[in-house]
């Protein structure tokens, strides 16, 4: 070794240990760790799961969730579960998130668990047409009916005849309505329009949530009143403008789609009303494409569907349309009453988002057990139930307990964050995956970076982040310029080697 390399040697050894150890735990920065999903739960649609998650490189959270929320749209209001068969039932509502970064490939798969419900759509579209003649063929007879007995009326002026009462075919039936199971980002009032004529309910399936969360505030007279009835599968009046009022019996909607962390940290800011906890999260890990290696069969997985589709109203005792309610057997009863008193045990005091989440989860666990109990029938066939088993709630209970309660604290505990913190960990994460060993304030904010760091775009966004960053002992000050020539210096910053040397 010459002495000019032993110089240099010495020099990066003394370099390295003048380093603070880096606090490595900046790249989560206090997020939860992702879980892997149960699968008891899912039954004989897990295959069809596996299938999708594999042919859009993803973890089959999201396939999962797009089964959740569109097998509860096709039940809706036509089956509901009661734990104890007095008082307390649950329609079969589901609200779905798939959180990740934009190029976690989330979309793909909600996009095919959901295509089979465009096929119910497209398929019934025949059959309105038919009803759509028929009830047009039914208002001109109602006309020429009405011009009769107008004629009788007239016939009846001036005289003390009797008025002629109006004949029941002169009153023009109701417009059919066209089966619709999934809509988009709507209006509490166009979505009224739609259920009135689906009273079993529809999926609302928005491929960008953020828009969805923010109608909560964009409609003042009424938006959360009726997200709320739509949870709740309650009665609900919307008034129109200038065409009347809508009495929906049931207001059942499902709601499925996709956000990115960093979007719904603000939407969470105040959120704490009871809509946003009622949300089932799904944040796995992003996984690197692979070429498929199957070509996935999906016909189990739609005729399953339309078999939810096909379920009949029950009727009540004057044979008007209402729910079938499924008891928790004795079995599931008793392991839910258990279950119950040991989940309100630990709901804390209610205040945080996560808090309320857990207080929300009883009724969770019953609909889950639900669409658990008739995936069973609808992918199995044989005679449909009439009870949820105790097998089926017990999937319902892991689920909710090993996956939903940690993918909440995932999400809620990154809301709780500080944005400068949040910021620190976006750029440590970014450090680590390039292999940057030395980065440029100015240079973090442009191209080919600003793509893959937005959210330090905002005024002060980077000073902040730097900061931490600073702090936490992943960079220092090595402010330079370029030449002699006197001016402002670039603010570049060396990259703690220790950081690197974490990964090797």
């Amino acid at each position: 070794m010459t002495a000019a390399t032993m110089k240099q040697a010495f020099d990066n050894a003394e370099t390295i240990s003048v380093w603070p150890v880096p606090d490595l735990t900046l790249i989560n920065n206090g997020r939860r760790a992702p879980v892997d999903m149960p699968s008891d739960l899912f039954g004989p649609a897990w295959r069809s799961i596996l299938d999708v998650a594999e042919v859009t490189s993803t973890a089959p959270d999201y396939a999962a969730m797009g089964y959740l929320a569109s097998a509860a749209s096709l039940i809706g209001g036509k089956r509901w579960i009661s734990p104890y068969g007095s008082g307390w039932s649950e329609p079969c509502i589901l609200w779905c998130a798939a959180l990740g970064d934009p190029s976690s490939r989330k979309s793909a798969p909600l996009d095919k668990m959901t295509r089979p419900l465009w096929a119910i759509q497209n398929a019934a579209k025949e059959s309105h047409e038919e009803a759509r003649r028929e009830w047009q063929a039914e208002c001109e007879r109602a006309k020429a009916e009405r011009a009769k007995w107008q004629e009788e009326v007239r016939g009846s002026a001036g005289t003390e005849n009797q008025t002629p009462e109006l004949p029941v075919l002169a009153v023009e039936p109701e417009e059919p309505q066209e089966r619709r199971p999934v809509i988009s980002d709507t209006t509490p009032e166009a979505a009224a329009s739609v259920l009135k004529g689906n009273p079993q309910g529809v999926l609302c399936y928005n491929d960008e949530l953020a828009g969805w969360l923010e109608s909560f505030e964009r409609y003042t007279t009424g938006g959360r009143p009726f997200w709320i009835a739509a949870h709740g599968g309650k009665p609900h009046n919307i008034t129109r403008k200038g065409s009347g009022s809508l009495d929906l019996q049931f207001t059942g909607i499902s709601v499925l789609g996709s956000i990115q962390p960093d979007k719904l940290v603000e939407l969470l800011t105040g959120a704490n009303d009871g809509l946003v906890p009622r949300i089932l999260w799904a944040w796995p890990e992003k996984r690197l494409p692979e070429r498929p290696r199957i070509v996935p069969d999906l016909s189990s997985l739609e005729r399953a569907y339309q078999r939810l589709e096909l379920l009949s109203w029950g009727q009540d005792t004057d044979g008007k349309r209402s729910p079938v309610i499924l008891q928790l057997d004795d079995d599931a009863a008793e392991t839910f009453e258990s279950w119950d008193k040991h989940n309100a045990s630990g709901e804390g005091d209610g205040v945080s988002l996560y808090d309320s989440f857990v207080g929300k989860l009883s009724g969770a666990v019953l609909r889950l057990a639900l669409v658990a109990e008739l995936t069973k029938w609808a992918f199995g066939g044989g005679e449909e139930p009439r009870s949820i088993s105790r097998s089926s709630l017990a999937a319902a209970i892991e689920w909710c307990e090993d996956y939903a309660k940690p993918m909440a604290e995932r999400v809620y505990g990154d809301a709780a964050v500080s944005v400068a913190d949040r910021n620190a960990a976006l750029v440590a994460r970014y450090i680590r995956k390039n292999g940057l060993r030395r980065i440029n304030q100015r240079e973090l904010r442009q191209h080919p970076h600003r793509q893959k760091l937005k959210a330090l775009q905002p005024k002060g966004a980077i000073d902040d982040a730097i900061e931490v960053l600073e702090a936490s002992g992943w960079i220092r000050a090595d402010f330079d310029r370029d030449g002699d020539t006197p001016g402002r210096q670039r603010k570049d910053y060396t990259v703690n080697p220790a950081v690197h040397e974490a990964t090797q």
